[in-house]
């Protein structure tokens, strides 16, 4: 009888332990993301371009920073990415040097990571643009730009970027 309290006790550290342990993860899904990266891709006549993504945490590290550049073009962008706690919800604003603006949100699928906007209907068409971060590793992921017209059933893959983290 005098072990049952320490069964309880011992049952209950673990579970909560386990709790905070998902939230975190949660918190910082997006954190492999984080680093001065060097980029390639395969433009519209088939030569390699490369460019440069810069991801910092920032406000007390609480928010996901980028600064991307692409020298062949002159296109700039950059984003803020932010966990909401309350709603266990990861947003993330873009904004470009062209004008360019989306609001993502963010799903975890597996090993992938991806942002997506909400469904628009565009004449006949529910529209959907994402982004999904897969085959990710320490010093390596491939970013793909997707866009979907049937409301997410099926996807285009419109733009592919390998990112190599520079050491």
């Amino acid at each position: 009888m005098k072990t049952l309290p320490l069964i309880i006790l011992l049952f209950l550290s673990v579970n909560i332990y386990s709790q905070d342990t998902t939230s975190t993860s949660q918190e910082h899904a997006f954190d492999f993301w984080v680093g001065n990266w060097s980029l390639e891709w395969v433009g519209n006549k088939g030569e390699i371009i490369k460019g440069t993504n810069i991801i910092t945490k920032t406000l007390d590290a609480k928010v996901i920073k980028e600064i991307f550049e692409d020298p062949s073009t002159g296109f700039k962008g950059t984003s803020i990415s932010v966990y909401k706690t309350k709603t266990k919800t990861w947003h993330q604003a873009w904004a470009d040097n062209q004008g360019g603006y989306y609001s993502f949100v963010g799903e975890i699928d597996g090993d992938k990571r991806i942002f997506k906007t909400l469904a628009k209907k565009v004449n006949d068409n529910v529209v959907i643009h994402r982004m999904v971060f897969h085959d990710i590793t320490p010093n390596k992921f491939i970013w793909d730009w997707e866009s979907s017209k049937d409301d997410g059933k099926t996807w285009k893959l419109n733009w592919q970027i390998n990112y190599t983290k520079v050491l």
